[in-house]
């Protein structure tokens, strides 16, 4: 099989979640699936792969927020050093815990945001100030 043929699929599914992920869509989730799923990546790898992806997610979504009014600029370079330095330690720590304590703390957050989105209601975005 070409290297082409090997790649594709992951590539594709990487492309579909970072642009889900940009738009604040799950994408994430979605690519830890993907992993342990299809790709046959062990769960811990798999989410310390998807802690680390999320680091040029985000920066890629920053100018669409920056455009739309969604940003405090006062607060963008402390939240991006906040969010380098917990991503690079959760993924760190990931690979650490065990597979099936890793699964449960998955599920349980998983179960949570399902059912705040469900006792949520309708949301909007508050555009920031532009001062």
């Amino acid at each position: 099989m070409s290297v082409l043929l090997t790649w594709l699929p992951g590539l594709i599914a990487g492309g579909v979640t970072g642009m889900l992920s940009a738009f604040g869509l799950g994408g994430g989730t979605l690519l830890l699936l993907w992993l342990t799923l299809f790709a046959g990546v062990g769960q811990q790898t798999a989410q310390a792969i998807n802690l680390v992806y999320f680091l040029p997610v985000s920066a890629g979504a920053i100018p669409a927020h920056a455009r739309n009014g969604y940003l405090e600029k006062s607060g963008v370079l402390w939240a991006a050093g906040a969010g380098v330095v917990t991503a690079a330690a959760a993924a760190w720590l990931a690979t650490r815990l065990e597979t099936g304590l890793l699964r449960t703390l998955f599920g349980v957050y998983l179960l949570a945001m399902g059912g705040l989105e469900l006792a949520g209601g309708p949301r909007g975005g508050k555009k920031a100030d532009k001062g």
